[in-house]
């Protein structure tokens, strides 16, 4: 029988400057500078 596949998703923040990840909180406090993510990652 197979498995359904189910769609997770999870956020990442991430510096717009320098691209690097960054924590959501901080993210979120510094909106000029970051993006929040959203990521799909889609398990078997």
């Amino acid at each position: 029988m197979a498995r359904k596949k189910v769609a997770t998703t999870r956020k990442i923040g991430r510096n717009a400057e320098t691209g690097r990840f960054t924590s959501v909180e901080e993210a979120r406090k510094q909106p000029k500078t970051h993006i929040v993510e959203t990521l799909h990652t889609h398990r078997s």
